[in-house]
């Protein structure tokens, strides 16, 4: 899809640890009979979906990621046990509404937040929940001033320069306004510190935070831009990960 980054899911499976453990603390807060019809909004390589499915014994879940690296990762742990779709969310059309959504890790990935939450509201039957995290306001702030930092010199400068990036993190209250104005009933969103020393510094850097930046660059460029802008960082490499977290009702 235009516009959409490709990942690469068979790195970012070996590497999510972070985003399966906050996962699970999200899946923790949506209440299941074990017979609804869940979409995981984002799925990525399938690790938060495979936790879904054993709280659904009985139901089903419809798992959309923008990725297709990501999505073919999630189908081959999935098999049949989860509809996967490639797909973008703020063009999200499903043949009947869905009980449940749960998404991590995603909606800051995605520039337009008004059209997204209303995409999700109207895949919702009334009185169906929506439970997500994200990264939200002064997410990873010290990976993004490294990175511009040294993305303003040379020989990085003349691709990343000026580049304000993909990114969406919002405050509490602008997610707020966002999902209420997309029509949910109810919505509750508050920010957490979520700190993170990955295992694999550098590779987790490349993969999971950087990539815009190195699809911007050429690939002679891509490992100096990683090492220099770790560097700047320091170790051991802690990173400040800002989760904001939603709770809304159709």
């Amino acid at each position: 899809m235009p516009g959409v980054r490709e990942w690469d899911g068979k790195t970012y499976d070996r590497i999510s640890a972070p985003q399966q453990h906050w996962g699970r603390t999200v899946l923790e807060r949506l209440p299941l009979k074990g017979d609804e019809t869940v979409l995981d909004a984002g799925c990525g390589s399938g690790r938060v979906t495979e936790m879904l499915l054993e709280r659904l014994p009985r139901g089903r879940v419809v798992a959309v990621d923008g990725s297709a690296s990501m999505a073919a990762v999630a189908r081959e742990r999935l098999g049949e046990r989860a509809q996967v779709m490639v797909g973008d969310l703020l063009e999200l059309e499903l043949s009947e509404p869905v009980d449940a959504i749960l998404s991590t890790a995603t909606f800051h990935w995605i520039a337009d937040h008004d059209r997204l939450y209303a995409r999700l509201h109207a895949a919702l039957r009334a009185g169906g929940r929506l439970v997500a995290q994200c990264g939200g306001a002064g997410n990873v702030a010290s990976v993004h001033a490294a990175a511009r930092e040294v993305g303003g010199h040379a020989p990085f400068a003349e691709h990343l320069a000026g580049w304000e990036g993909p990114w969406n993190f919002t405050t509490s209250p602008q997610a707020h306004a966002s999902l209420i104005g997309a029509g949910f009933a109810e919505a509750r969103c508050w920010l957490v510190q979520a700190p993170v020393k990955p295992p694999e510094p550098e590779q987790f850097l490349r993969s999971v935070i950087l990539g815009p930046h190195l699809e911007r660059l050429p690939a002679g460029l891509h490992d100096r831009y990683v090492e220099e802008v770790a560097g700047r960082l320091g170790e051991p490499l802690t990173l400040d990960y800002v989760r904001l977290n939603i709770d809304a009702v159709a």
